[in-house]
């Protein structure tokens, strides 16, 4: 973002813990003035079968994909409701709109994150504020690179586009919906088809 003329701030700290959100805000509130837009995009996974999954497992990755959300998207809000605009993009995932197997904890969190963009929508359209969420499906990153070939292969057969997307086409989906003022409260599927 630098290279292209953009301001940045890092605040280290986990998601989910509340404090975390309040330091985001306050260092980028004293940087830059305002806060116009918020993309939520932290997120971990920890997969296994439902059957084998340990409570401390499933409460880890709803409490970085869910709470992080929410901790992080409160002190911003708060803000734009007070200016009367604003946008917050929190990424979501295919998973949380279909499930997947050995992804219990990873699908209940981000299913969690639409149900939370559709009630802030709701809570902020009055004051100007939108906010949406993009769920993306098999996107080429670093994670998915560490599968093995076998993996990529049975995930690509069930893409309707068969290829994994890239980090700019989810940008792109961001940026469409930061610019387009009549949407809120939407979930945008960008999957290649499935979902």
């Amino acid at each position: 973002l630098e290279a292209f003329g953009h301001g940045v701030v890092t605040v280290l700290g986990s998601v989910d813990d509340p404090a975390t959100g309040q330091q985001l805000v306050a260092t980028a509130l004293d940087k830059f003035g305002s806060a116009d837009i918020l993309v939520n995009n932290a997120g971990i996974t920890s997969d296994m079968l439902a059957m084998r999954m340990k409570p401390e497992d499933f409460a880890r990755v709803v409490s970085v994909n869910l709470d992080g959300t929410f901790y992080v998207s409160q002190p911003v809000f708060k803000k734009m409701l007070k200016a009367r605009t604003g946008v917050i993009i929190n990424l979501a995932s295919v998973v949380g709109l279909t499930g997947n197997i050995g992804q219990a904890n990873y699908a209940a969190s981000k299913a969690g994150i639409i149900g939370l963009t559709k009630t802030l929508a709701r809570e902020g359209a009055m004051r100007g504020v939108r906010v949406n969420a993009i769920a993306p499906g098999m996107i080429a990153t670093d994670m998915t690179a560490a599968l093995s070939q076998a993996s990529q292969d049975q995930i690509l057969a069930e893409i309707p586009l068969k290829r994994f997307g890239q980090p700019e086409e989810i940008a792109h989906a961001a940026r469409f919906l930061v610019e387009n003022a009549y949407i809120t409260g939407q979930t945008l599927t960008v999957a290649g088809g499935l979902g």
